[in-house]
């Protein structure tokens, strides 16, 4: 079950709605937790056993680490990093187990030895995002800096809350701890406020990244002698809104779903193709796994306190982590590698320093540019046909197209691409789903009129007239 699924929109989402409405604050997160696991195993099945034990783990041992913290420090020390290492390994199992596997036979039978061994698991829906909660979680408790639940059902319903539950925004618990334990505000107010964030969302998965992928499907299977640099171009440049409006459109939602049960999330994005530099980038797409990073791995390494060789050393490891949390394959090692050499130069060149004001046309186009490189690998098949596409990119190959592109370059589809590429152009501090949860002014609340109104109709009858579309963040 997906946001856009007919099933969510018209009976799932309402009947957690009236549920919520009917039942009272006091029954809610036990609501979230009922309604978090049925939307988990609509898909995932049996493995919610995996996400349950996860879950209760974590509670579990993060309330001996605030007593420990306290008491005995040095057997904390040891709980923290036994429960962290547990979360990783079982991470590391069901998402790379496989890979490791096949490259490991791939060695030995370069070496001349027989291997014929595979590993093949099915991959848990939202395990790299709940691992990461739950992994923020129990540190920030040893730190201190978050208050272990004191209930196992709040703590469930802050895994299992369905908005974020299958691809994110990674939030910690202390960002909606008040939320859970105290009174929410008038739920009136959070509809109000929740709905038309979540259509916009949505009309943004439907109408533009839902539409744009038939271009990016048609140019990624094209066979490499036929990937010329118009073609090339055409699919990266597709495929970069695609991406963008899927996963920001993902965020939109959960961010309205959220506040309609009266949780306030944390923003994901901020318009990061208004970005100046890669660096700028990173602040501003998927803030939440970016900030996790920081504040988890990048800092406790040593961060930029320790001169520039081991700042270098400390962005390398983070970007190839990041490139790994996205999937087992060379190509989003590649691509998070590609991401931290970008980094590393820019602080090299000084970059870094100057002025967001400074040559902002320019910047905002190369910056694009590189990011556009680094889509190709990310959504290449393979690491040969990500370097094809890259080739493609930076050399001359021709600009003729195969008559499957031409086909899928339909009027409809271009009309989409090219209102998704409004991204492109407009101001950075134009930020429409943001403001339709801050706005304050009349302007504002005709905002959110217009969206449910005028949008939310429109959205409704693509999502009943299309096809399943599953989110790209899902196998991540």
């Amino acid at each position: 079950m997906v946001f856009s699924d007919p099933v969510f929109v018209y009976f799932f989402l309402p009947a957690c709605l009236a549920l919520y409405w009917v039942g009272g604050w006091r029954r809610r997160n036990l609501l979230i937790c009922v309604a978090g696991s049925i939307f988990y195993m609509w898909a995932g099945g049996a493995l919610i056993l995996l996400l349950l034990g996860t879950t209760i783990a974590n509670y579990f041992a993060a309330g001996r680490l605030a007593v420990l913290r306290e008491t005995r420090p040095s057997v904390g020390r040891w709980l923290l990093r036994a429960i962290v290492a547990a979360d990783l390994a079982s991470l590391a199992l069901w998402k790379y187990g496989g890979f490791a596997a096949e490259q490991s036979a791939r060695l030995m039978r370069a070496v001349g030895l027989e291997a014929t061994w595979s590993l093949r698991l099915v991959l848990p829906i939202a395990i790299s995002f709940y691992t990461f909660q739950c992994v923020s979680y129990v540190v920030d408790c040893w730190r201190g800096t978050a208050a272990p639940a004191r209930r196992l059902v709040d703590f469930a319903a802050y895994i299992l809350l369905f908005p974020h539950l299958i691809a994110g925004p990674i939030v910690r618990y202390a960002d909606i701890e008040d939320d859970l334990l105290t009174v929410p505000r008038r739920r009136l107010d959070d509809f109000s406020i929740g709905a038309p964030r979540f259509f916009w969302g949505l009309a943004k998965k439907v109408l533009i990244a839902d539409q744009v992928s038939g271009i990016v499907n048609a140019v990624f299977a094209l066979p490499d002698n036929r990937v010329t640099t118009l073609a090339a171009w055409i699919g990266v440049l597709a495929y970069a809104i695609q991406i963008y409006f899927d996963f920001s459109g993902y965020s939109d939602m959960a961010i309205g779903l959220a506040r309609m049960f009266g949780f306030v999330f944390p923003e994901n994005f901020n318009r990061p193709y208004s970005a100046v530099s890669i660096t700028d980038f990173w602040r501003r797409w998927h803030m939440s796994l970016s900030t996790w990073f920081r504040d988890y791995v990048y800092f406790p390494l040593g961060g930029s306190r320790a001169g520039s060789g081991r700042t270098y050393l400390n962005l390398s490891i983070v970007f190839l982590l990041t490139g790994m949390w996205h999937g087992a394959d060379w190509t989003f090692l590649a691509w998070g590698a590609f991401h931290g050499v970008c980094l590393i130069v820019e602080r090299v060149v000084g970059v870094t320093e100057w002025s967001p004001n400074r040559l902002v046309i320019v910047r905002r186009a190369f910056t694009f540019g590189l990011v556009c490189i680094g889509w190709a690998m990310f959504r290449a098949a393979d690491f040969a046909q990500g370097t094809t596409f890259i080739r493609s990119l930076l050399s001359p190959r021709g600009l003729g197209i195969t008559e499957a592109v031409s086909e899928a370059l339909t009027t409809q589809r271009l009309v989409w691409l090219a209102l998704g590429c409004l991204v492109l152009a407009v101001p950075r501090n134009v930020r429409p789903g943001y403001f339709l949860s801050t706005g304050t002014t009349r302007v504002a609340q005709l905002a959110r009129l217009a969206t449910v109104a005028v949008i939310a109709p429109i959205v409704g009858v693509y999502v009943l007239s299309s096809t399943f579309s599953p989110f790209l963040y899902f196998k991540f």
